[in-house]
């Protein structure tokens, strides 16, 4: 499969300065754009999906006429996130411990 070419960016020479003063050992400045036009493409994809699920949800919600209050959802929540905290931290504790 042959490679295309992403449209050369204008930029500042102080931007181009900060980019290459952030590049790693062996990084071009070049894969350095790829890699951040890649991530902001998919950033920007599980942004349109997220929306895309929250506005089903509402659609739904109105629907059916179920709706939750948001300290409630946000209470469950926040029980799940201390549940599974603790269940790590038990096992991070018990980690180098022999059965």
């Amino acid at each position: 499969m042959k490679t295309s070419q992403l449209p050369p960016v204008r930029v500042e020479p102080s931007v181009r300065l900060e980019i290459e003063a952030v590049l790693r050992e062996g990084e071009s400045l070049s894969q350095f754009v790829e890699t951040a036009a890649v991530q902001a493409a998919r950033h920007r994809k599980a942004q349109a999906e997220f929306l895309a699920r929250g506005r089903a949800s509402l659609a739904e919600a109105k629907r059916s006429g179920e709706f939750y209050p948001a300290d409630e959802v946000l209470d469950g929540m926040r029980g799940r996130l201390q549940s599974r905290m603790q269940a790590l931290r038990k096992r991070k504790g018990t980690a180098g411990v022999k059965a």
